[in-house]
């Protein structure tokens, strides 16, 4: 199937004992068995372990991803936490200096007293990168494009230097979803998204996704899930299906406002740089080409002030863009990294990567683009 068929079918079919179209909430704990040990269905004996809506998308995002196995998690953080708990005292993990502040935070401050030893590179110096990596290097983690600065890597050029070494290779596709970008495809072994962003799609669930080239790998992830609990529920699996179903339709029109928003800003006389893969002043707008779709309907700048008042200003006088958490609804949103998803990145580590306290960070939705160009117009006055 082609990907815009896929995320309505792939994976998917009738509900086996009604024949809905739609998969039912199955709102269950547990199920009934015939004998002890002895399920009614071999698939399903306790919900923490499998049901049939959480099935059901999963096989769906194992679809989407070109993946074997799918699982979905209480969040986003659930799903990194059930892939970095995989390692021990004494194992190496390579990732990049500019990550999600969640992510951040999990790393150093969660897992700073496991005996995991964390990396934070740039991942564009090649060279640097491989120099890291030792007998003791067990995983390689990156986000393409970052939270809040775009920055892009070449996943096909990292799965060269993993698949070399033997590393275990994970992507956070979050901010590009498999419409644009399928790293499966391009070399890596395991995805995880945010799947309260893009997949899900309309800011009302908070849910994450792994999904795995290899199937024993996606066994392992699965019992380790199991074991400890960080499922979704299934009314959140039912609206994260849901959405997916909608993907590419909605993706389509968040690229074609992020384009326009992008192109907007750069052309504002108070904005200083503007971070977006679709504008040919991006340094990777090259790479974007050759591994994006398209650019995605995420847009960071800052001002030429440098002032973070005027960053400030902004967003109290923004209209439609609605200052709030989160990126990827319907629903276009404004973000002060430093004061928000970043909060947590202590300021050093902000200012190395470049996130300063005048950037901006907008998750450009799917409203009409004259309403959104007009509020960012009245915005920067």
């Amino acid at each position: 199937m082609k990907f815009n068929t896929k995320v309505i079918h792939g994976g998917q079919k009738p509900d086996p004992s009604t024949g809905a179209v739609m998969t039912p909430i199955y709102q269950t704990s547990t199920y009934a068995q015939i004998s002890p040990g002895q399920p009614m269905h071999s698939d399903y004996e306790y919900a923490r372990a499998t049901n049939p809506t959480r099935t059901a998308l999963e096989h769906a995002l194992a679809s989407i991803e070109n993946g074997a196995r799918g699982l979905a998690f209480s969040s986003g953080l659930a799903a990194t936490d059930c892939l970095i708990r995989m390692f021990k005292s004494g194992d190496e993990i390579i990732t990049m200096n500019d990550l999600y502040g969640g992510t951040y935070r999990m790393f150093t401050k969660i897992f700073k007293d496991s005996g995991i030893k964390f990396h934070f590179v740039d991942m564009n110096d090649l060279e640097i990168f491989e120099s890291l990596i030792n007998e003791n290097t067990k995983l390689v983690w990156v986000e393409t494009p970052t939270n809040p600065l775009m920055k892009l890597v070449d996943i096909a050029a990292i799965a060269e230097i993993t698949t070399k070494h033997k590393l275990l290779f994970a992507v956070d596709n979050t901010f590009a979803t498999p419409y644009l970008q399928k790293p499966l495809d391009l070399g890596a072994d395991i995805v995880m998204h945010s799947a309260t962003k893009y997949l899900g799609g309309h800011s009302d669930l908070i849910a994450g996704a792994l999904v795995t080239k290899d199937a024993e790998l996606g066994k392992k992830l699965h019992f380790q899930q199991f074991a400890t609990g960080a499922i979704l529920g299934p009314m959140d699996s039912f609206l994260v299906l849901r959405g997916i179903k909608t993907l590419h339709l909605r993706m389509q029109r968040h690229c074609e406002n992020g384009q326009k928003v992008a192109e907007f800003l750069e052309n504002n006389s108070k904005v200083k740089n503007v971070y977006y893969p679709g504008l040919p002043s991006h340094p990777s707008h090259e790479l974007a080409k050759k591994q994006m779709k398209d650019f995605g309907g995420m847009v960071s700048f800052n001002f030429k002030s440098g002032e973070m008042e005027d960053a400030i200003s902004f967003l109290e006088k923004i209209k439609i863009f609605t200052l709030a958490e989160s990126l990827g609804g319907v629903e276009s949103l404004a973000n002060h990294p430093i004061n928000m998803s970043h909060a947590s990145v202590p300021v050093d580590k902000r200012l190395e990567v470049g996130i300063t306290d005048d950037l901006i960070r907008l998750s450009v939705g799917i409203e009409d683009i004259d309403d959104l160009l007009d509020d960012l117009e009245q915005a920067l006055v």
